[in-house]
C-alpha cells in the first residue's frame, strides 16, 4: 500500500478551501488546488506552498461537470500519485426567499454542492477501494444541521451532504475507508462578507465565543479528521457555540 499522502481539495483557491490546502501541505500532503474561476488566487496559494517545499498542482474544474472532475483526478494520479484524501469543499450559496428561487438557481446549487461531491467521491473511490485505505471529508454547514430562513436551497444541499457522508461511512468502513463531515458556522470568508458588516456584527454577538470563525480553524478540524484513524461517520460542528 502506498504511503504517499495526496489530497484533492475542491474549491480551494481561497477561503476555507485554501486554508485546508495549506494546512494539509504543511502536514506532508501533496495537494491539488482546484478552482473554477480564480486562477490568480490558486497560483498565489501554489507559489506559497512551493516556497515552503510543498508539492502541489492547480487545476481548473467545475465540480458540477463530471468529466472535468474525473479528468482532474487522472491528472493528480499522473503528477502527484493516487488521491488518499478527498476534501469535498466546493460550494456556492444564495440567500433568497423560497418563492423567489428560480429552477436554474436551485439546480445550480445542487449541481455544485451535491453533484460535485458525488462526482468527486466516485472519481477517487476506485483506488481507495483497491488499497482498502483512504479518507473523505465533506464540508457541510451548520445550516445543513438546522434550517435557515431565506437559505432553503443552500441549507437543503448541505443537509444532503451530511446524509451522503454518514451513508458512505457505513458503506465503506469495511473497506478501510473513513468518511467524516465538518459543519462550519459563520466563518470569515468572502462568502459571508456579502451579508454586510452590520449583519456580521450582529451574528458575532450571537456567537458565544464572540467572533466569527477563521478558515484556519476549519482546516485544523479537517486535518484532525484526516489523521485520526479511528474516527468515521461523524459530523463535527465548528461554530463557536452558535448552535448551543
Amino acid at each position: 500500500m502506498s504511503t504517499n499522502k495526496v489530497a484533492l481539495i475542491t474549491g480551494s483557491s481561497r477561503g476555507i478551501g485554501a486554508a485546508i490546502a495549506e494546512s494539509l501541505s504543511d502536514a506532508g500532503y501533496a495537494v491539488c488546488i482546484n478552482y473554477i474561476e480564480r486562477e490568480d488566487k490558486a497560483e498565489e496559494l501554489a507559489a506559497r506552498i512551493r516556497q515552503k517545499g510543498g508539492r502541489c498542482i492547480t487545476q481548473q474544474a467545475d465540480v458540477a461537470d463530471r468529466e472535468a472532475v474525473f479528468s482532474m483526478v487522472r491528472r493528480i494520479e499522473r503528477e502527484l500519485g493516487p488521491v488518499t484524501l478527498l476534501v469535498s469543499n466546493a460550494g456556492i450559496a444564495k440567500q433568497q426567499q423560497f418563492q423567489d428561487i428560480d429552477p436554474e438557481t436551485w439546480q445550480r446549487l445542487y449541481a455544485v454542492n451535491v453533484n460535485g461531491a458525488f462526482h468527486s467521491a466516485q472519481a477517487v473511490l476506485p483506488h481507495m477501494l483497491h488499497e482498502h485505505a483512504g479518507c473523505m471529508v465533506f464540508v457541510s454547514s451548520i445550516w445543513g444541521q438546522h434550517g435557515a430562513s431565506c437559505e432553503a436551497a443552500y441549507s437543503s444541499t448541505k443537509h444532503a451532504i451530511i446524509g451522503l457522508s454518514r451513508s458512505l461511512s457505513a458503506e465503506l468502513a469495511l473497506s478501510g475507508i473513513r468518511v467524516n463531515c465538518v459543519a462550519p458556522g459563520v466563518i470569515d470568508t468572502d462568502m459571508v462578507q456579502v451579508l454586510g458588516q452590520e449583519t456580521l456584527e450582529g451574528l458575532a454577538r450571537e456567537i458565544p465565543l464572540g467572533r466569527l470563525g477563521k478558515p484556519e480553524e476549519i482546516a485544523q478540524t479537517v486535518l484532525y479528521l484526516a489523521e485520526n484513524p479511528y474516527i468515521t461517520g461523524q459530523v463535527v460542528t465548528v461554530d463557536g457555540g452558535f448552535l448551543c
